[in-house]
């Protein structure tokens, strides 16, 4: 066998490290994992349709009860609207892990879990909610909470596993489709809602009293129809932020506000797809209120220069009209100090303030302060799990020291 150049064990080297950091990314991808069971076609075609399989693959622990094709066809058969087959598919994902092993070891032999319908605030009450049950002789029921269904007392029992990553994701056939009256329940077209109406039923009613005190209500309104996406604070977040806010004058808070509006559609699997600048309603000529969206891990962030929000949430998002939650107010380098006690930069293009601090109130609590734990992932570099840094560290020793030799 010929001996091999003394640079090809480096490059050999590097080739394994790479592939092994890249065998620690947590990413999946539902529409592939089911593609290799086409008896789950039609329930795979739905989920894509829906925006579903987007925000399912976005999650690190999620576990998908699919159907298969017979078990849709009962659910298409109802002639739901689209937006209907997405809250009643919503309950079909489970917002933890859920392995077959996991099931059967229920402590207490049941327990109730979130589905993608609760997490988006359109359920009322428990309806978001369904209770898994490890029964007797190795059956496993589901059914959603406080509705059992037309089977009896579990809405549907558990098959087998399709696909399982520990702690990450878990793909099971269930026998029946999962629904109940609530997620049954006609939904309004997007052009037709009223979005702070909206907000104010799915946890974002203090930016929506923010939205229609300060007059920018309108803006966003006439933006609805032609497409618009809203990073929606909660309610936490305004609540917390309340004392910054009152510090701005009216056109600060209305410059503010529509900061967080983006003037067309982006669907989820758009924006994970973007990673990069965007304008922002406040955007005004060469006076720029860009926004940064880019994906950490499983997680979609919105930064500015100031601070960084995570979306948390979907309240809807179906073309024309896409708003999401986020756990932070967005706040404009053009408005905050980026550092406390750093020097106030200049008010916003049109404000009447003639004191700039005035607009610039500075960080006030935890959403405007500069996060000190912020990962290298924060700077755009590579996420790399405590795993894949000890083994990059390993490998780089060895080549070093094979370089040295």
């Amino acid at each position: 066998m010929p001996k091999l150049p003394a640079t090809t064990f480096p490059l050999v080297l590097i080739i394994v490290l790479v592939a092994s950091i890249s065998s620690t990314t947590n990413a999946h991808n539902i529409t592939h994992i089911l593609a290799g069971h086409p008896e789950f076609s039609t329930f795979n075609h739905y989920l894509t349709t829906t925006h579903l399989a987007d925000e399912i693959n976005r999650r690190r622990t999620i576990t998908v009860c699919a159907v298969d094709n017979a078990g849709m066809s009962d659910l298409l058969a109802k002639h739901f609207p689209l937006p209907i087959l997405k809250n009643v598919l919503s309950l079909h994902v489970f917002a933890d892990y859920f392995g077959a092993k996991k099931i059967h070891q229920i402590s207490k032999g049941s327990t109730t879990v979130s589905t993608l319908f609760q997490a988006t605030g359109e359920a009322a009450g428990t309806a978001g909610y369904v209770k898994i049950t490890d029964a007797k002789g190795g059956k496993v029921g589901f059914s959603v909470a406080d509705y059992e269904g037309d089977y009896g007392p579990f809405s549907a029992t558990f098959v087998k596993s399709l696909d399982e990553v520990s702690y990450d994701i878990a793909v099971l056939q269930i026998s029946n489709v999962l629904s109940s009256p609530e997620a049954e329940a006609p939904v309004g077209a997007p052009a037709d809602m009223n979005v702070t109406n909206l907000m104010e039923k799915q946890g974002c009613k203090a930016f929506a009293d923010l939205l229609q005190s300060s007059g920018a209500e309108e803006t966003f309104t006439q933006n609805a129809a032609g497409g618009i996406t809203v990073f929606c604070p909660s309610d936490e977040a305004i609540n917390g932020f309340m004392k910054s806010y009152k510090n701005l004058t009216n056109d600060g808070k209305q410059t503010l506000l529509l900061y967080h509006g983006i003037p067309f559609y982006n669907s989820l699997g758009m924006l994970k797809s973007k990673n990069g600048a965007l304008n922002t309603l406040a955007t005004e000529g060469k006076n720029k209120f860009d926004l940064t969206v880019k994906t950490d891990g499983e997680d979609l962030v919105v930064s500015t220069e100031v601070n960084s929000a995570t979306l948390t949430g979907t309240l809807i998002d179906q073309d024309p009209l896409a708003v999401f939650k986020i756990d932070k107010v967005l706040l404009p380098h053009q408005l905050f100090k980026s550092v406390p006690g750093a020097p106030a930069p200049k008010a916003s293009k049109g404000s009447k303030s003639k004191d700039a601090s005035a607009d610039a109130p500075g960080p006030a609590g935890d959403d405007d302060s500069v996060p000190a734990d912020a990962t290298a992932s924060d700077n755009g570099s590579v996420r790399v799990s405590g795993g894949g840094i000890w083994l990059m560290s390993v490998v780089l020793s060895l080549v070093l020291g094979y370089c040295m030799v």
